[in-house]
Protein backbone atom coordinates (compact mmCIF):
# COMPACT_ATOMS: atom_id res chain seq x y z
CA UNK A 1 0.00 0.00 0.00
CA UNK A 2 1.03 3.64 -0.44
CA UNK A 3 3.38 4.97 2.22
CA UNK A 4 1.20 8.11 2.69
CA UNK A 5 -1.50 5.97 4.33
CA UNK A 6 1.07 4.21 6.51
CA UNK A 7 2.46 7.58 7.62
CA UNK A 8 -1.03 8.65 8.74
CA UNK A 9 -1.13 5.51 10.85
CA UNK A 10 1.77 6.82 12.95
CA UNK A 11 -0.56 9.35 14.57
CA UNK A 12 -2.69 6.56 16.04
CA UNK A 13 0.13 4.49 17.53
CA UNK A 14 -0.27 5.10 21.24
CA UNK A 15 0.88 2.86 24.11
CA UNK A 16 -2.70 2.21 25.31
CA UNK A 17 -5.40 0.43 23.35
CA UNK A 18 -7.26 2.14 20.51
CA UNK A 19 -10.43 0.93 18.81
CA UNK A 20 -10.66 0.55 15.05
CA UNK A 21 -13.16 3.42 14.89
CA UNK A 22 -10.85 5.71 16.86
CA UNK A 23 -7.98 4.61 14.61
CA UNK A 24 -10.09 5.67 11.60
CA UNK A 25 -10.81 9.07 13.19
CA UNK A 26 -7.22 9.80 14.28
CA UNK A 27 -5.76 8.83 10.89
CA UNK A 28 -8.53 10.60 8.95
CA UNK A 29 -9.05 7.57 6.71
CA UNK A 30 -11.90 5.15 6.04
CA UNK A 31 -12.49 1.73 7.56
CA UNK A 32 -10.95 -0.20 4.65
CA UNK A 33 -7.77 1.91 4.55
CA UNK A 34 -7.42 1.81 8.35
CA UNK A 35 -7.67 -1.97 8.37
CA UNK A 36 -5.10 -2.22 5.56
CA UNK A 37 -2.68 0.00 7.53
CA UNK A 38 -3.22 -2.08 10.66
CA UNK A 39 -2.69 -5.24 8.62
CA UNK A 40 0.75 -4.01 7.54
CA UNK A 41 1.65 -3.00 11.09
CA UNK A 42 0.53 -6.23 12.70
CA UNK A 43 2.24 -8.42 10.07
CA UNK A 44 5.44 -6.63 11.08
CA UNK A 45 4.87 -7.22 14.81
CA UNK A 46 3.66 -3.66 15.42
CA UNK A 47 0.53 -3.76 17.56
CA UNK A 48 -1.75 -6.61 18.54
CA UNK A 49 -5.51 -7.09 18.24
CA UNK A 50 -7.64 -7.96 21.24
CA UNK A 51 -11.18 -8.08 19.91
CA UNK A 52 -11.84 -4.74 18.22
CA UNK A 53 -9.04 -2.98 20.10
CA UNK A 54 -5.44 -2.67 18.97
CA UNK A 55 -2.75 -2.45 21.64
CA UNK A 56 0.64 -0.93 20.93
CA UNK A 57 3.72 -1.29 23.08
CA UNK A 58 6.48 1.22 23.77
CA UNK A 59 8.75 1.42 20.75
CA UNK A 60 6.06 0.45 18.21
CA UNK A 61 5.84 3.98 16.82
CA UNK A 62 9.56 4.00 16.13
CA UNK A 63 9.41 0.51 14.60
CA UNK A 64 6.58 1.68 12.33
CA UNK A 65 8.55 4.79 11.31
CA UNK A 66 11.55 2.69 10.32
CA UNK A 67 9.31 0.22 8.48
CA UNK A 68 7.72 3.04 6.48
CA UNK A 69 11.13 4.53 5.64
CA UNK A 70 12.35 1.10 4.49
CA UNK A 71 9.34 0.97 2.17
CA UNK A 72 10.49 4.11 0.37
CA UNK A 73 8.97 7.03 2.30
CA UNK A 74 11.04 10.17 2.66
CA UNK A 75 12.54 10.37 6.14
CA UNK A 76 11.45 14.00 6.61
CA UNK A 77 7.82 13.08 5.79
CA UNK A 78 7.89 10.44 8.50
CA UNK A 79 9.70 12.69 10.98
CA UNK A 80 6.91 15.29 10.75
CA UNK A 81 4.67 12.80 12.59
CA UNK A 82 7.15 12.24 15.40
CA UNK A 83 7.54 14.41 18.50
CA UNK A 84 10.93 15.54 19.84
CA UNK A 85 11.50 12.26 21.69
CA UNK A 86 10.52 10.18 18.67
CA UNK A 87 12.84 12.37 16.57
CA UNK A 88 15.76 11.66 18.91
CA UNK A 89 14.88 7.96 18.84
CA UNK A 90 14.95 8.03 15.03
CA UNK A 91 18.39 9.67 15.00
CA UNK A 92 19.67 7.05 17.47
CA UNK A 93 18.11 4.20 15.47
CA UNK A 94 19.80 5.36 12.26
CA UNK A 95 23.15 5.49 14.11
CA UNK A 96 22.60 1.99 15.50
CA UNK A 97 21.76 0.62 12.05
CA UNK A 98 25.10 2.06 10.90
CA UNK A 99 26.95 0.24 13.69
CA UNK A 100 27.26 2.98 16.30
CA UNK A 101 26.83 2.45 20.04
CA UNK A 102 24.38 5.08 21.25
CA UNK A 103 23.39 6.91 24.41
CA UNK A 104 20.40 9.27 24.60
CA UNK A 105 19.84 12.29 26.84
CA UNK A 106 23.14 12.25 28.73
CA UNK A 107 23.23 14.79 31.56
CA UNK A 108 26.54 16.46 32.41
CA UNK A 109 26.98 18.44 35.62
CA UNK A 110 28.92 21.50 36.79
CA UNK A 111 27.61 23.15 34.69
CA UNK A 112 24.49 21.12 33.89
CA UNK A 113 24.22 20.30 30.19
CA UNK A 114 22.24 17.69 28.26
CA UNK A 115 23.35 15.95 25.08
CA UNK A 116 20.48 14.56 23.00
CA UNK A 117 22.19 11.64 21.24
CA UNK A 118 25.73 10.27 21.43
CA UNK A 119 27.03 7.80 18.86
CA UNK A 120 30.42 6.08 19.09
CA UNK A 121 32.16 3.93 16.50
CA UNK A 122 35.81 3.26 15.63
CA UNK A 123 37.00 5.37 18.57
CA UNK A 124 35.26 8.55 17.43
CA UNK A 125 32.19 9.98 19.17
CA UNK A 126 29.50 12.02 17.45
CA UNK A 127 27.56 14.29 19.83
CA UNK A 128 24.25 15.29 18.30
CA UNK A 129 21.83 18.10 19.08
CA UNK A 130 18.43 17.22 17.57
CA UNK A 131 16.32 20.16 16.45
CA UNK A 132 12.78 19.03 15.75
CA UNK A 133 11.74 22.54 14.74
CA UNK A 134 10.69 24.13 11.50
CA UNK A 135 12.87 26.71 9.74
CA UNK A 136 15.89 27.97 11.68
CA UNK A 137 17.42 31.37 10.97
CA UNK A 138 21.17 31.74 10.50
CA UNK A 139 21.48 33.60 13.80
CA UNK A 140 19.58 30.82 15.59
CA UNK A 141 21.83 28.20 13.97
CA UNK A 142 24.94 30.13 15.03
CA UNK A 143 23.76 30.13 18.65
CA UNK A 144 22.87 26.42 18.49
CA UNK A 145 26.32 25.57 17.08
CA UNK A 146 28.18 27.55 19.76
CA UNK A 147 26.18 25.86 22.52
CA UNK A 148 26.84 22.43 21.07
CA UNK A 149 30.58 23.11 20.87
CA UNK A 150 30.52 24.02 24.58
CA UNK A 151 28.65 20.80 25.38
CA UNK A 152 31.21 18.73 23.48
CA UNK A 153 34.12 20.44 25.26
CA UNK A 154 32.42 19.75 28.59
CA UNK A 155 31.79 16.12 27.58
CA UNK A 156 35.43 15.55 26.61
CA UNK A 157 36.62 17.08 29.89
CA UNK A 158 34.20 14.98 31.96
CA UNK A 159 34.57 11.65 30.16
CA UNK A 160 38.12 11.75 28.85
CA UNK A 161 36.82 10.84 25.40
CA UNK A 162 39.67 11.11 22.90
CA UNK A 163 37.91 12.57 19.83
CA UNK A 164 34.40 14.06 19.81
CA UNK A 165 32.59 15.77 16.94
CA UNK A 166 29.61 18.14 17.40
CA UNK A 167 26.74 17.61 14.95
CA UNK A 168 23.32 19.25 14.61
CA UNK A 169 20.47 17.24 13.04
CA UNK A 170 17.41 19.20 11.94
CA UNK A 171 14.05 18.39 10.41
CA UNK A 172 13.59 21.11 7.83
CA UNK A 173 17.03 22.13 6.55
CA UNK A 174 17.27 21.59 2.80
CA UNK A 175 20.95 20.67 2.60
CA UNK A 176 23.98 20.03 4.76
CA UNK A 177 25.75 23.23 5.77
CA UNK A 178 28.66 24.02 8.06
CA UNK A 179 28.96 26.74 10.69
CA UNK A 180 32.36 26.94 12.42
CA UNK A 181 33.07 23.54 10.80
CA UNK A 182 30.09 22.03 12.64
CA UNK A 183 27.81 20.08 10.25
CA UNK A 184 24.10 20.91 10.28
CA UNK A 185 22.45 17.88 8.73
CA UNK A 186 18.86 17.48 7.49
CA UNK A 187 17.33 14.27 8.84
CA UNK A 188 16.73 13.04 5.29
CA UNK A 189 20.48 13.19 4.61
CA UNK A 190 21.62 11.86 7.99
CA UNK A 191 22.07 8.27 6.79
CA UNK A 192 24.32 9.28 3.88
CA UNK A 193 26.14 11.75 6.15
CA UNK A 194 27.09 8.84 8.43
CA UNK A 195 28.25 6.79 5.43
CA UNK A 196 30.66 9.59 4.49
CA UNK A 197 31.47 10.66 8.06
CA UNK A 198 34.96 9.20 8.41
CA UNK A 199 36.06 10.33 4.97
CA UNK A 200 35.01 13.91 5.74
CA UNK A 201 36.38 14.20 9.28
CA UNK A 202 39.07 16.65 8.21
CA UNK A 203 36.33 19.11 7.21
CA UNK A 204 34.63 18.96 10.62
CA UNK A 205 35.39 20.47 13.97
CA UNK A 206 36.73 17.80 16.29
CA UNK A 207 37.43 18.33 19.96
CA UNK A 208 40.18 16.23 21.44
CA UNK A 209 41.32 15.46 24.94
Amino acid sequence: MHTDELIKGLNAIIPDGISIQDFVMVTNTDNITAKQVLDVFIKNDIGQFDGDTIYFKTGDKMSAALLIISNGAQIENVAEHLDWKDFEDLVAQILEIKGFDTVKNMILTKPRMEIDVIGTNHGITMLIDCKHWKKLSNSALNTIVLKQIERVKHYVTKTGEIIAVPVIVTLYQEQIQFINKVPIVPIQQFSSFIDEFYGNLDQMKSIEK
